[in-house]
């Protein structure tokens, strides 16, 4: 198929944004937000006091004992992870495939990102075994690995590491000396906690893990970034800190003090937040099942949701369907799928995944509509069964179940 905008493809600029969840701002994080939007002297690199002391407690209430001079925030995730590749140095390795904005910051500093295949049960976390083949593989070439980026709760597979898959891989990464950066921005997205085990590999090796997360993830909206870090005690985890807050400092990475006093806010998790964030995990949940239903009955792969609000599709087995259409390659599935459904359906290349598999991430806040039109979603019983969202799902079932008939019928007859 033709490429009617060739500059939008490839470039980072052009990568996928965090997904959102589709609803109107939390009328009580507005409220805080303007409280405080007359000040204008600017927060300390960092984060303040409040913000900080905040985030230790959403962190000791998770089984995480923080102290407020272990903990850095900044305007969002990808500043925090520069700050970390910038002030551990090496080469950084990352699962295959990552979330999206993992590998280009170390790509910018001048460091190699190498990516590790995923066990078959989670995205996220690299296999044990690949994870040590390659560290020695990398060293055998003159390599210097130090970093390990991972995430229990995943962008972009929507899954959740096993207990067991994830104590293994931090035994390996351990035994060759990796400090490991956990992204945990969806941990509080898990769509069934009640059946769903969710461990913070800071939980098992707590002297060499940073965890680091975006609170888009669960907490504010995606326009009002902040992120928060937690560094582990000791004197390494000191150093680490002290090094962090050099690299922010040069680049003037300061959270805006009013999104700050919402940050702090909504890291306390008081009812409203704790209420708006339930109802938004079930919701996005609910959708993602459906999604993950049309794709698995049209013939494609993806295993099932647990976390986030997004699905990772694998059309792979629709490929001569698609290929009728032009498409042979992810970039030009996402072309085919973003024309087809009118949203944003990003390639697995964005993540790091080949080029020729044909993967997809769906977003299920496309599928509610957008953040404009999601006050009714709030008010309805049943959101999911809204007409604009029924009409969403059934577009997305529709375009797979073509692709699904078309395939068969270009099958050799038996």
């Amino acid at each position: 198929m033709r490429r009617t905008d060739p500059e939008g493809h490839g470039p980072v600029r052009y990568g996928p944004v965090l997904p959102g969840d589709g609803l109107p701002v939390l009328p009580e994080l507005t409220a805080v937000l303007s409280a405080a939007a007359d000040r204008t002297v600017q927060g300390p690199v960092g984060g303040g006091t409040d913000l900080r002391d905040a985030a230790c407690g959403y962190w000791t209430r998770r089984g995480l004992p923080t102290a407020p001079d272990r903990v850095a925030a900044a305007p969002g995730a990808p500043a925090l992870l520069v700050a970390l590749t910038a002030a551990l140095g090496g080469d950084v390795l990352v699962p295959r495939p990552c979330a999206a904005w993992w590998a280009p910051y170390a790509r910018l500093l001048g460091r190699p990102a190498f990516h590790v295949a995923t066990p078959a049960e989670c995205g996220g976390v690299p296999d044990p075994y690949a994870l040590l083949e390659t560290v020695r593989r990398v060293r055998a070439e003159g390599g210097d690995p130090r970093l390990l980026v991972l995430s229990v709760a995943d962008d972009p597979t929507a899954t959740v590491a096993p207990p067991e898959v994830l104590h293994e891989t931090v035994e390996a990464a351990a035994a060759e000396g990796l400090h490991l950066v956990s992204d945990e921005t969806w941990r509080d997205t898990v769509h069934t906690p009640q059946a769903t085990m969710l461990l913070s590999p800071a939980e098992m090796l707590p002297g060499r893990v940073t965890v680091v997360s975006d609170l888009a993830g669960a907490l504010l909206p995606t326009g009002w970034p902040a992120a928060v870090a937690r560094f582990p005690a000791g004197d390494g985890g000191e150093a680490l800190h002290a090094r962090v807050l050099d690299v922010l400092t040069a680049l003037d990475a300061r959270v805006a003090e009013p999104v700050a006093a919402a940050a702090a806010y909504a890291l306390g998790e008081p009812g409203p937040v704790t209420a708006r964030r339930a109802a938004s995990v079930a919701l996005h949940a609910r959708v993602a099942r459906a999604a993950h239903s049309a794709v698995v009955g049209a013939g494609g792969l993806a295993r099932p949701p647990q976390a986030g609000r997004h699905l990772y599709a694998d059309l792979g087995p629709l490929r001569s369907a698609l290929a009728a259409r032009g498409v042979g390659d992810a970039q030009e599935l996402e072309d085919f799928l973003t024309s087809r459904l009118g949203t944003a359906a990003p390639g697995g290349h964005r993540f790091g995944d080949d080029l020729g598999a044909l993967r997809v991430r769906l977003s299920t806040g496309h599928l509610l509509g957008g953040d404009e039109e999601g006050a009714d979603l709030l008010a309805s019983a049943r959101p999911w069964e809204l007409p604009r969202v029924q009409r969403a799902l059934i577009s997305l079932t529709s375009v797979l179940d073509d692709l699904r008939d078309d395939a068969q019928r270009r099958e050799p007859p038996r």
